[in-house]
């Protein structure tokens, strides 16, 4: 549940405006900010940007801090890895699943900030994932094999991404490397970022360093356009050998006795 409503009454008696005054400075009717301010309705997207530049806060702290007389704002440097992200809704205000193919990867390093960019994006959406901000990566490679390259991960955003688990696996994007799908292989360092390792072990780990890193998102799923080949009937050399290797193993633990 968010604070807005609760968020956007202090900050407006704070300032000393009415919400017709308030309502002026942001644009919208009065009634909206009764709204907003009586919780029965919450502003959308670019709205709530609006209104937590106006304060100026980050929509992080608007939604989910509670702000009050004792509340104190996040110092920049300890909110250097809480960033804001962009996101597109459908017709019933229910945030998309937006699509960053790989012909498109380079556009986002730049883009990924932009609600415009954003906007232009294929995007979708999934029942199963109607809780939460979810991002689709198409990935090339075979760094991750036996996922293959061209599958698409589905994965959600991590707010904090200090907060990664060792194993699992993410969507990493840095200025650096671009968008990566990786498994992280050691907890977060301060001093040297995140370890990256590749389920393929031809690639070595390799570290992101803090400064570099732009978002980071964990997997929830993946979609592949190949379909797993039916494992084929061994040969009747492949039969002879494991049987040749059974006797041999038998001989052993007889001559054992």
């Amino acid at each position: 549940m968010s604070n807005i409503s609760a968020n956007l009454k202090y900050l407006r008696k704070k300032k000393g405006l009415t919400q017709q005054q308030f309502a002026d400075a942001i644009e919208i009717k009065r009634a909206s900010v009764g709204a907003y301010e009586e919780d029965r309705a919450e502003p959308k997207y670019d709205l709530l940007k609006k209104i937590a530049d106006f304060f100026d806060l980050t929509m992080d702290e608007l939604v989910d801090q509670v702000i009050d007389d004792k509340w104190k704002p996040v110092a920049k440097s300890q909110a250097s890895n809480l960033r804001v992200i962009s996101i597109t809704v459908d017709d019933q205000d229910r945030e998309n699943i937006e699509l960053v193919p790989v012909k498109a990867s380079a556009g986002y390093m730049n883009g990924y900030g932009d609600p415009e960019y954003v906007r232009e994006l294929p995007r979708f959406s999934l029942p199963m994932f109607n809780q939460g901000t979810y991002r689709a990566f198409e990935i090339k490679g075979d760094s991750m094999l036996p996922l293959p390259s061209g599958s698409i991960i589905i994965a959600e955003y991590l707010e904090n991404w200090t907060e990664v688990k060792t194993g699992q696996t993410y969507v990493v994007v840095s200025k650096s490397d671009g968008i990566v799908y990786k498994r992280i292989g050691q907890k977060y360092k301060e001093d040297k970022g995140l370890k990256l390792v590749s389920d393929n072990k031809t690639y070595e780990p390799y570290w992101v360093d803090p400064s570099d890193v732009l978002e980071v998102w964990k997997a929830k799923a993946s979609i592949s356009m190949e379909l797993p080949e039916p494992n084929p009937e061994p040969s009747l050399e492949a039969i002879s050998s494991m049987m040749a290797q059974m006797q041999k193993t038998i001989n052993a633990v007889a001559d054992k006795k």
